[in-house]
Protein backbone atom coordinates (compact mmCIF):
# COMPACT_ATOMS: atom_id res chain seq x y z
CA UNK A 1 0.00 0.00 0.00
CA UNK A 2 2.93 2.35 0.68
CA UNK A 3 3.89 2.31 -3.02
CA UNK A 4 0.36 3.34 -3.99
CA UNK A 5 0.16 6.05 -1.31
CA UNK A 6 3.58 7.38 -2.28
CA UNK A 7 2.56 7.60 -5.92
CA UNK A 8 -0.75 9.32 -5.17
CA UNK A 9 0.92 11.86 -2.88
CA UNK A 10 3.25 12.86 -5.74
CA UNK A 11 0.50 13.65 -8.26
CA UNK A 12 0.21 17.42 -8.63
CA UNK A 13 -1.90 19.66 -10.88
CA UNK A 14 -0.64 20.27 -14.42
CA UNK A 15 1.25 23.51 -15.12
CA UNK A 16 -1.58 25.69 -16.36
CA UNK A 17 0.69 28.71 -15.79
CA UNK A 18 2.54 27.69 -18.97
CA UNK A 19 -0.62 27.67 -21.07
CA UNK A 20 -0.70 31.38 -21.93
CA UNK A 21 2.88 31.63 -23.15
CA UNK A 22 2.50 28.43 -25.19
CA UNK A 23 -0.63 29.84 -26.82
CA UNK A 24 1.25 33.05 -27.71
CA UNK A 25 4.00 30.96 -29.30
CA UNK A 26 1.43 28.99 -31.31
CA UNK A 27 -0.32 32.21 -32.39
CA UNK A 28 2.98 33.62 -33.70
CA UNK A 29 3.70 30.65 -35.99
CA UNK A 30 3.37 31.16 -39.75
CA UNK A 31 -0.33 30.30 -40.03
CA UNK A 32 -3.67 31.86 -39.24
CA UNK A 33 -4.33 31.64 -35.51
CA UNK A 34 -5.91 28.34 -34.51
CA UNK A 35 -5.71 26.94 -38.04
CA UNK A 36 -4.05 23.70 -36.91
CA UNK A 37 -6.89 23.04 -34.50
CA UNK A 38 -6.40 20.13 -32.15
CA UNK A 39 -2.72 19.76 -33.05
CA UNK A 40 -2.23 23.10 -31.31
CA UNK A 41 -4.35 21.97 -28.35
CA UNK A 42 -2.26 18.80 -28.04
CA UNK A 43 1.03 20.68 -28.08
CA UNK A 44 -0.21 22.97 -25.32
CA UNK A 45 -1.49 19.99 -23.32
CA UNK A 46 1.89 18.25 -23.45
CA UNK A 47 3.59 21.48 -22.30
CA UNK A 48 1.35 21.89 -19.26
CA UNK A 49 1.66 18.18 -18.37
CA UNK A 50 5.44 17.95 -18.65
CA UNK A 51 6.39 21.47 -17.64
CA UNK A 52 8.68 21.51 -20.70
CA UNK A 53 8.01 24.48 -22.98
CA UNK A 54 9.51 22.66 -25.99
CA UNK A 55 8.67 18.98 -25.44
CA UNK A 56 10.34 16.38 -27.67
CA UNK A 57 8.75 12.93 -27.67
CA UNK A 58 11.72 10.71 -28.35
CA UNK A 59 10.97 7.83 -25.99
CA UNK A 60 7.48 6.59 -26.79
CA UNK A 61 6.32 3.52 -24.85
CA UNK A 62 3.16 1.41 -24.84
CA UNK A 63 2.49 -1.01 -22.01
CA UNK A 64 0.47 -3.97 -23.26
CA UNK A 65 -0.77 -5.85 -20.21
CA UNK A 66 -2.28 -9.34 -20.31
CA UNK A 67 -4.58 -11.12 -17.89
CA UNK A 68 -7.29 -13.76 -17.93
CA UNK A 69 -10.81 -13.54 -16.52
CA UNK A 70 -12.76 -16.23 -14.71
CA UNK A 71 -16.00 -14.92 -16.16
CA UNK A 72 -14.92 -16.37 -19.52
CA UNK A 73 -16.48 -19.59 -18.16
CA UNK A 74 -19.87 -17.99 -18.78
CA UNK A 75 -19.42 -18.00 -22.56
CA UNK A 76 -19.15 -14.21 -22.87
CA UNK A 77 -16.38 -14.31 -25.52
CA UNK A 78 -16.03 -15.81 -28.96
CA UNK A 79 -12.55 -17.06 -28.09
CA UNK A 80 -11.30 -19.41 -25.34
CA UNK A 81 -8.88 -18.27 -22.63
CA UNK A 82 -6.07 -20.22 -24.32
CA UNK A 83 -5.83 -17.32 -26.76
CA UNK A 84 -4.41 -14.98 -24.09
CA UNK A 85 -1.01 -16.72 -23.67
CA UNK A 86 -0.89 -17.41 -27.41
CA UNK A 87 -1.26 -13.69 -28.10
CA UNK A 88 1.41 -12.82 -25.54
CA UNK A 89 3.85 -14.97 -27.50
CA UNK A 90 2.66 -13.25 -30.69
CA UNK A 91 3.42 -9.85 -29.11
CA UNK A 92 7.01 -10.74 -28.27
CA UNK A 93 7.47 -12.35 -31.69
CA UNK A 94 6.47 -9.03 -33.25
CA UNK A 95 3.50 -10.36 -35.21
CA UNK A 96 0.52 -8.62 -33.61
CA UNK A 97 -1.32 -5.50 -34.71
CA UNK A 98 0.32 -3.44 -31.97
CA UNK A 99 3.77 -4.51 -33.16
CA UNK A 100 3.06 -3.37 -36.71
CA UNK A 101 1.70 0.03 -35.63
CA UNK A 102 4.41 0.49 -33.00
CA UNK A 103 7.08 -0.01 -35.65
CA UNK A 104 5.19 2.40 -37.88
CA UNK A 105 5.27 5.25 -35.35
CA UNK A 106 8.52 4.43 -33.54
CA UNK A 107 7.12 3.11 -30.27
CA UNK A 108 8.60 0.43 -28.02
CA UNK A 109 6.13 -2.09 -26.63
CA UNK A 110 6.49 -3.47 -23.11
CA UNK A 111 4.55 -6.74 -22.70
CA UNK A 112 3.47 -7.55 -19.14
CA UNK A 113 1.97 -10.74 -17.72
CA UNK A 114 -0.38 -9.39 -15.06
CA UNK A 115 -2.48 -12.52 -14.66
CA UNK A 116 -2.39 -14.94 -17.56
CA UNK A 117 -3.94 -18.26 -16.51
CA UNK A 118 -0.88 -20.25 -17.57
CA UNK A 119 2.83 -20.46 -16.83
CA UNK A 120 4.47 -18.58 -19.67
CA UNK A 121 7.84 -19.67 -20.95
CA UNK A 122 10.55 -17.29 -19.68
CA UNK A 123 11.29 -14.63 -22.28
CA UNK A 124 13.45 -11.51 -21.99
CA UNK A 125 10.64 -9.38 -23.42
CA UNK A 126 7.86 -10.63 -21.12
CA UNK A 127 7.73 -8.72 -17.84
CA UNK A 128 6.42 -11.04 -15.13
CA UNK A 129 4.14 -9.21 -12.70
CA UNK A 130 1.61 -12.02 -12.35
CA UNK A 131 -0.81 -11.34 -9.51
CA UNK A 132 -2.67 -14.61 -10.04
CA UNK A 133 -3.64 -17.18 -12.65
CA UNK A 134 -6.58 -15.18 -13.96
CA UNK A 135 -9.32 -13.64 -11.87
CA UNK A 136 -12.13 -15.65 -10.33
CA UNK A 137 -15.53 -15.86 -11.99
CA UNK A 138 -17.23 -12.66 -10.84
CA UNK A 139 -20.65 -14.20 -11.48
CA UNK A 140 -19.96 -16.53 -8.53
CA UNK A 141 -17.61 -14.50 -6.28
CA UNK A 142 -15.43 -11.37 -6.32
CA UNK A 143 -12.96 -11.31 -9.21
CA UNK A 144 -10.12 -10.81 -6.73
CA UNK A 145 -9.43 -9.78 -3.16
CA UNK A 146 -8.86 -6.13 -2.23
CA UNK A 147 -5.24 -7.05 -1.51
CA UNK A 148 -4.85 -8.44 -5.03
CA UNK A 149 -6.40 -5.29 -6.50
CA UNK A 150 -3.86 -3.14 -4.67
CA UNK A 151 -1.09 -5.51 -5.73
CA UNK A 152 -2.15 -5.10 -9.38
CA UNK A 153 -2.13 -1.31 -9.06
CA UNK A 154 1.30 -1.38 -7.45
CA UNK A 155 2.62 -3.78 -10.10
CA UNK A 156 1.60 -1.29 -12.78
CA UNK A 157 3.40 1.49 -10.91
CA UNK A 158 6.51 -0.68 -10.60
CA UNK A 159 6.56 -1.61 -14.29
CA UNK A 160 6.33 2.05 -15.28
CA UNK A 161 9.10 3.09 -12.90
CA UNK A 162 11.35 0.27 -14.08
CA UNK A 163 10.88 1.29 -17.71
CA UNK A 164 11.29 4.97 -16.85
CA UNK A 165 14.99 4.31 -16.25
CA UNK A 166 15.32 3.77 -20.03
CA UNK A 167 13.41 6.98 -20.70
CA UNK A 168 9.70 7.67 -21.24
CA UNK A 169 8.48 10.93 -22.80
CA UNK A 170 4.95 9.72 -23.48
CA UNK A 171 3.14 6.51 -22.56
CA UNK A 172 0.30 4.54 -24.08
CA UNK A 173 -1.88 1.79 -22.61
CA UNK A 174 -2.82 -1.52 -24.20
CA UNK A 175 -4.42 -4.79 -23.13
CA UNK A 176 -4.95 -8.45 -23.88
CA UNK A 177 -7.35 -10.73 -22.05
CA UNK A 178 -10.25 -12.92 -23.12
CA UNK A 179 -13.49 -11.64 -21.51
CA UNK A 180 -11.96 -8.32 -20.46
CA UNK A 181 -14.73 -6.32 -22.17
CA UNK A 182 -17.12 -8.02 -19.74
CA UNK A 183 -15.09 -6.82 -16.75
CA UNK A 184 -14.76 -3.35 -18.28
CA UNK A 185 -18.50 -3.09 -18.87
CA UNK A 186 -19.13 -4.02 -15.24
CA UNK A 187 -16.65 -1.37 -14.05
CA UNK A 188 -18.16 1.34 -16.25
CA UNK A 189 -21.76 0.46 -15.34
CA UNK A 190 -20.90 0.57 -11.65
CA UNK A 191 -18.96 3.85 -11.65
CA UNK A 192 -21.09 5.81 -14.13
CA UNK A 193 -24.45 4.40 -13.12
CA UNK A 194 -25.28 3.65 -16.76
CA UNK A 195 -27.51 0.71 -17.63
CA UNK A 196 -25.58 -2.48 -18.32
CA UNK A 197 -27.14 -2.77 -21.79
CA UNK A 198 -25.79 0.69 -22.69
CA UNK A 199 -22.18 -0.10 -21.85
CA UNK A 200 -21.95 -3.69 -23.06
CA UNK A 201 -20.69 -4.29 -26.58
CA UNK A 202 -19.93 -7.26 -28.78
CA UNK A 203 -16.32 -7.73 -27.68
CA UNK A 204 -14.80 -10.28 -30.03
CA UNK A 205 -17.89 -10.23 -32.24
CA UNK A 206 -20.42 -12.34 -30.35
CA UNK A 207 -23.96 -13.16 -31.52
CA UNK A 208 -27.17 -11.55 -30.24
CA UNK A 209 -27.80 -14.54 -27.99
CA UNK A 210 -24.27 -14.43 -26.60
CA UNK A 211 -24.57 -10.66 -26.02
CA UNK A 212 -27.74 -11.19 -23.99
CA UNK A 213 -25.91 -13.82 -21.97
CA UNK A 214 -23.06 -11.36 -21.43
CA UNK A 215 -25.47 -8.70 -20.16
CA UNK A 216 -27.05 -11.22 -17.78
CA UNK A 217 -23.62 -12.23 -16.47
CA UNK A 218 -22.65 -8.62 -15.78
CA UNK A 219 -25.93 -7.86 -14.01
CA UNK A 220 -25.57 -10.98 -11.90
CA UNK A 221 -21.97 -10.09 -10.98
CA UNK A 222 -22.96 -6.56 -9.95
CA UNK A 223 -25.93 -7.79 -7.91
CA UNK A 224 -23.91 -10.49 -6.18
CA UNK A 225 -20.75 -8.51 -5.38
CA UNK A 226 -22.28 -5.05 -4.87
CA UNK A 227 -19.12 -3.06 -5.71
CA UNK A 228 -19.10 0.39 -4.11
CA UNK A 229 -18.96 3.06 -6.88
CA UNK A 230 -17.44 5.50 -4.36
CA UNK A 231 -14.52 3.11 -3.79
CA UNK A 232 -12.71 2.43 -7.09
CA UNK A 233 -10.41 -0.16 -5.52
CA UNK A 234 -13.49 -2.08 -4.39
CA UNK A 235 -14.88 -1.92 -7.93
CA UNK A 236 -11.60 -3.18 -9.37
CA UNK A 237 -11.48 -6.01 -6.85
CA UNK A 238 -15.04 -7.22 -7.29
CA UNK A 239 -15.56 -6.98 -11.06
CA UNK A 240 -12.21 -5.96 -12.57
CA UNK A 241 -9.15 -7.65 -13.96
CA UNK A 242 -5.47 -7.88 -13.14
CA UNK A 243 -4.45 -6.19 -16.40
CA UNK A 244 -7.00 -3.43 -15.80
CA UNK A 245 -5.49 -2.80 -12.37
CA UNK A 246 -2.00 -2.84 -13.86
CA UNK A 247 -2.95 -0.26 -16.48
CA UNK A 248 -4.52 1.95 -13.81
CA UNK A 249 -1.23 1.73 -11.94
CA UNK A 250 0.72 2.75 -15.06
CA UNK A 251 -1.58 5.77 -15.46
CA UNK A 252 -1.12 6.83 -11.83
CA UNK A 253 2.66 6.45 -12.08
CA UNK A 254 2.79 8.44 -15.30
CA UNK A 255 0.86 11.30 -13.71
CA UNK A 256 3.22 11.18 -10.74
CA UNK A 257 6.18 11.64 -13.12
CA UNK A 258 4.42 14.26 -15.31
CA UNK A 259 4.30 12.00 -18.37
CA UNK A 260 1.38 12.35 -20.83
CA UNK A 261 -0.81 9.23 -21.10
CA UNK A 262 -2.48 8.15 -24.35
CA UNK A 263 -5.29 5.78 -23.48
CA UNK A 264 -6.39 3.19 -26.01
CA UNK A 265 -9.88 1.70 -26.21
CA UNK A 266 -12.54 0.38 -23.87
CA UNK A 267 -10.38 -1.68 -21.51
CA UNK A 268 -7.83 1.12 -21.22
CA UNK A 269 -10.74 3.48 -20.68
CA UNK A 270 -12.03 1.36 -17.79
CA UNK A 271 -8.52 1.38 -16.29
CA UNK A 272 -8.34 5.16 -16.70
CA UNK A 273 -11.74 5.46 -15.02
CA UNK A 274 -10.41 3.52 -12.02
CA UNK A 275 -7.29 5.73 -11.92
CA UNK A 276 -9.22 9.00 -12.15
CA UNK A 277 -11.68 7.90 -9.48
CA UNK A 278 -8.72 7.12 -7.21
CA UNK A 279 -7.12 10.51 -7.96
CA UNK A 280 -9.18 13.05 -9.99
CA UNK A 281 -6.11 15.17 -10.89
CA UNK A 282 -5.09 12.33 -13.22
CA UNK A 283 -7.74 13.41 -15.76
CA UNK A 284 -5.58 16.33 -16.87
CA UNK A 285 -2.74 13.95 -17.78
CA UNK A 286 -4.89 11.88 -20.15
CA UNK A 287 -5.37 12.05 -23.91
CA UNK A 288 -7.97 9.74 -25.49
CA UNK A 289 -6.56 8.21 -28.67
CA UNK A 290 -9.84 7.13 -30.21
CA UNK A 291 -13.45 6.16 -29.65
CA UNK A 292 -13.86 2.40 -29.78
CA UNK A 293 -16.70 0.52 -31.45
CA UNK A 294 -17.44 -0.85 -27.96
CA UNK A 295 -20.53 1.14 -26.97
CA UNK A 296 -19.42 1.69 -23.37
CA UNK A 297 -16.28 3.54 -24.40
CA UNK A 298 -18.07 6.76 -25.33
CA UNK A 299 -19.80 6.85 -21.93
CA UNK A 300 -16.44 6.18 -20.26
CA UNK A 301 -14.75 9.07 -22.06
CA UNK A 302 -17.65 11.41 -21.33
CA UNK A 303 -17.41 10.56 -17.62
CA UNK A 304 -13.75 11.63 -17.67
CA UNK A 305 -14.38 14.70 -19.84
CA UNK A 306 -12.17 13.43 -22.67
CA UNK A 307 -12.65 13.99 -26.40
CA UNK A 308 -11.06 11.29 -28.60
CA UNK A 309 -8.65 12.16 -31.40
CA UNK A 310 -9.79 9.46 -33.82
CA UNK A 311 -12.88 7.45 -34.69
CA UNK A 312 -11.74 4.60 -36.92
CA UNK A 313 -14.12 1.81 -35.82
CA UNK A 314 -11.27 0.14 -33.89
CA UNK A 315 -11.93 -2.56 -31.29
CA UNK A 316 -8.72 -4.60 -31.17
CA UNK A 317 -7.10 -3.24 -28.04
CA UNK A 318 -3.42 -4.12 -27.50
CA UNK A 319 -2.58 -0.39 -27.65
CA UNK A 320 -3.20 -0.11 -31.39
CA UNK A 321 -5.28 3.06 -31.13
CA UNK A 322 -2.82 4.50 -28.63
CA UNK A 323 0.02 4.09 -31.11
CA UNK A 324 -1.89 6.02 -33.77
CA UNK A 325 -2.90 8.69 -31.27
CA UNK A 326 0.69 9.03 -30.11
CA UNK A 327 1.82 9.92 -33.62
CA UNK A 328 -0.74 12.74 -33.73
CA UNK A 329 0.37 14.12 -30.36
CA UNK A 330 3.98 14.04 -31.54
CA UNK A 331 2.95 15.92 -34.68
CA UNK A 332 1.46 18.66 -32.50
CA UNK A 333 4.69 18.98 -30.53
CA UNK A 334 6.72 19.19 -33.75
CA UNK A 335 4.48 22.02 -34.96
CA UNK A 336 5.24 23.92 -31.77
CA UNK A 337 8.99 23.26 -31.89
CA UNK A 338 9.85 23.30 -35.58
CA UNK A 339 7.49 25.68 -37.32
CA UNK A 340 8.84 29.19 -38.02
CA UNK A 341 7.37 32.32 -36.48
CA UNK A 342 6.30 35.25 -38.65
CA UNK A 343 9.34 37.17 -37.46
CA UNK A 344 11.92 34.42 -38.02
CA UNK A 345 10.55 33.62 -41.49
CA UNK A 346 10.15 37.23 -42.57
CA UNK A 347 6.46 36.71 -43.29
CA UNK A 348 3.98 39.55 -42.86
CA UNK A 349 1.39 39.04 -40.16
CA UNK A 350 -2.35 39.52 -40.55
CA UNK A 351 -3.43 43.14 -40.67
CA UNK A 352 -5.27 44.51 -37.63
CA UNK A 353 -8.92 45.16 -38.34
Amino acid sequence: MSKLKETLSGITPVREDLSGETQRRLDNLTKPQGSLGRLEELAKKVVVITGNEKPVLTNKVIFTMAGDHGVAEEGVSLFPSEVTPQMVYNFVAGGAGINVLARHVGVRVVVVDMGVAADLEPHPEIVDKKVGYGTKNMVKEPAMSREEAIKALCAGIEVFEEELKKGIDIVGTGDMGIANTTASSAIVACITGAEVEKVTGRGTGITDEAWQNKVRAIKKALALNRPDPRDPVDVLAKVGGFEIGGLAGVILAAANHRVPVIIDGFISGAAALIATEIEPKVKDYLIAAHCSVEIGHKITLEKMGLRPLLDLDLRLGEGTGAALGMSIVEAGCKILNEMATFESAGVSEAADE
